[in-house]
Formats: structure tokens, C-alpha cells, sequence
């Protein structure tokens, strides 16, 4: 018995869905999960709209679970690294 799910674009392979089945899942595992769920969303799928829709789908009923967490921290946008070192990072900035 397949727990996928190919009727839902978002959870095509029922990670999240059964993620929020499983007892006493720790943090940890539920960003295992959620890492291996965001490796199969199809290119150019947008992960903060998804994390934000599936944690409407199913942590409106469990917020305390773990994987409620992880998709709420998976849908603030972060902030892209700036370059650090190499030549050009030691560089005085030219002027424009």
C-alpha cells in the first residue's frame, strides 16, 4: 500500500500528510521530512506558497506539531548570503 498521493501537486508523495500521522515525531525528523519533500517539488514550484498552504491544509489542526514548525519556518522568506572573500571581497568598492 502506496502512501502517495499524485492527486495533490503540492504532496504528491503524502511526505507532509503522513508526517502529521506519525507519533511523537521530533523536530529533527520532521525537517528530514520536509527536506526530502521540498528535493521533489517540481521546478519552479514556489516552496514558501506551498509550506504556507500546507500548513493550512493540516497544522490548523495540530500546531503543536513539529511539522507545523518546520512548514511556518519554511515559508518566511530568507535572506540571500552576501559574497564574502576572494580578491573581490578584500577590494575597495569602486565608485559608481
Amino acid at each position: 500500500m502506496s502512501n502517495a498521493n499524485p492527486g495533490d501537486p503540492l504532496d504528491h508523495k503524502g511526505l507532509i500528510r503522513e508526517a502529521y500521522r506519525i507519533e511523537g515525531l521530533t523536530l529533527e525528523e520532521a525537517r528530514s521530512i520536509f527536506l526530502d519533500w521540498a528535493l521533489n517539488l517540481p521546478l519552479g514550484q514556489d516552496q514558501q506558497a506551498a509550506a504556507a498552504d500546507l500548513l493550512a491544509r493540516y497544522g490548523a489542526d495540530q500546531p503543536d506539531n513539529p511539522m507545523s514548525a518546520v512548514l511556518e519556518e519554511a515559508k518566511t522568506p530568507t535572506s540571500r548570503a552576501k559574497r564574502r572573500g576572494g580578491w573581490r571581497g578584500r577590494r575597495p568598492e569602486e565608485a559608481s
